[in-house]
């Protein structure tokens, strides 16, 4: 058919002329300052996420997720026979 054809030249054209234009890019000035900062940890980080995106109902699964994977860690060590006594 005709009309895809069309359409077919007119994608073409349009990406030949957004690849022909090498124009060199300026970098953001709101990238490069974040970029300069100094890096945070991970609880910072999801604090940060906590509390921007206010998704305080995750702090309680978090903090049990983390507290299911230290008796989990710990149940493989010497403190094993104490974590037993706590069941």
């Amino acid at each position: 058919p005709p009309a895809q054809h069309g359409t077919k030249r007119a994608i073409s054209i349009s990406i030949e002329g957004s690849m022909s234009k090498k124009e060199p890019q300026k970098p953001d000035p709101d990238f490069l300052d974040q970029a300069s900062r100094k890096q945070t940890g991970l609880v910072s980080e999801m604090i940060g996420f906590l509390r921007a995106n206010k998704k305080w109902w995750l702090a309680p699964i978090l903090v049990a997720i983390l507290l299911l994977g230290l008796l989990v860690v710990l149940g493989g060590t010497a403190a094993a026979p104490f974590i037993y006594t706590l069941f």
